[in-house]
């Protein structure tokens, strides 16, 4: 197969292959550079950093490597509903998760409800530091935001969930469109519908962006191997991004005990939950995700991630894996755990062999 494509153009990478951007702390220049060394665009999800440690992850970024690269942020960082949310129901929401603080012998922790976006000052430092590529999700910056990465040079590549949204950016005037199934681990981000009502799967989502739009298409969810990503292709994808399958290797910041889990039978048992953060997301099933149902009401994004915090924290010290969060896509079959750029080579090789 051909490995030469619209994005491959379009980004100057040698083969169609994205590293998906882990943010929370998933990612590490190291895996980014690791991939953009090897041809594939190398990706750092930067959503919950200051400018000031995205300043200092792009210098660690370029003495690693002098390829194309990308930095993730997130629009949406704060939900409008946390504007003057009620007192009360904070409380409400603190007690129903009592018991999981009980059961590590942890207190509840003191909320702060007043959490500004981080986004416009983050898009300042990304701008100073300027990557080849910077990618977006939960909706689309300003005409003012993106005429200024088209002034600088810098790709833009945002995120769709349903065709709606894929319209929606590239009437906005995006590089590059993300096709988001519902398959991917991570956090849904969704942003003209609720997540819950954005569920198309990847090879779906392609077909409908590829029949309605001219924006180059990136498939994303649920590819972990060269065959998904020559499927993509094949469906008229111009790339594949690939998540889990990185999260895997040695140069990602997921944990021992995540890539454990990954790479065992529990892998196969995801479930779309926001118990855990307040916005939609696919983890590997664990206590609180069985016991909160998904209408249950937590508090909003960002302030339940905050919340449950210490929550995570002594969960993993203590070796709770019933209360811990391990982000995963629906397909962790056969995940091949080890350097990043060995994985690079097995994916180059499966998808573009002669």
């Amino acid at each position: 197969m051909e490995n030469q494509t619209k994005i491959t153009a379009l980004l100057g990478i040698r083969y169609p292959i994205l590293q998906g951007p882990m943010g929370g702390g998933f990612s590490t220049p190291e895996l980014l550079a690791a991939v953009s060394n090897a041809g594939g665009l190398g990706s750092f999800g930067a959503y919950t950093l200051t400018p000031d440690q995205i300043l200092a992850a792009d210098k660690a970024i370029k003495s690693m490597t002098d390829q194309p690269y990308n930095i993730n942020l997130w629009v949406s960082d704060v939900d409008e509903t946390l504007k003057d949310y009620p007192v009360e129901k904070l409380e409400t929401v603190k007690q129903l998760f009592k018991p999981y603080f009980d059961s590590l012998g942890i207190p509840l922790p003191d909320l702060d409800r007043n959490i500004p976006s981080k986004f416009q000052k983050q898009v300042e430092a990304l701008f100073e530091v300027r990557p080849a590529v910077f990618s977006f999700i939960f909706g689309i910056p300003s005409k003012d935001i993106l005429d200024e990465a088209r002034r600088l040079g810098i790709k833009t590549v945002g995120a769709a969930t349903t065709l709606d949204e894929g319209l929606a950016l590239e009437e906005a005037g995006v590089d590059a469109i993300v096709a988001s199934g519902f398959e991917a681990g991570g956090h849904r981000p969704s942003f003209l519908k609720p997540a819950h009502q954005s569920l198309t799967g990847t090879f779906a989502l392609v077909q409908q962006l590829k029949a309605k739009i001219m924006t180059p298409v990136i498939a994303a969810g649920g590819i972990k191997d060269g065959s998904g990503i020559r499927a993509a292709l094949n469906l008229g994808a111009d790339a594949a991004q690939l998540g889990t399958a990185f999260l895997v290797t040695e140069e990602s910041n997921a944990t021992p005990r995540h890539r454990e889990m990954l790479l065992s039978d529990e892998a196969r048992y995801t479930v779309l939950s926001k118990s855990l953060t307040g916005r939609m997301g696919r983890m590997i099933r664990n206590r609180i995700s069985e016991e909160v149902s998904y209408e249950t009401e937590v508090l909003p994004f960002p302030l339940q991630s905050r919340f449950m915090g210490p929550l995570r924290e002594a969960a993993q010290a203590q070796g709770r894996t019933d209360l811990s969060i391990f982000w995963s896509g629906q397909n962790a079959v056969n995940l091949k755990p080890g350097k990043a750029a060995d994985l690079m080579q097995s994916l180059i090789d499966e998808a573009f062999a002669k």
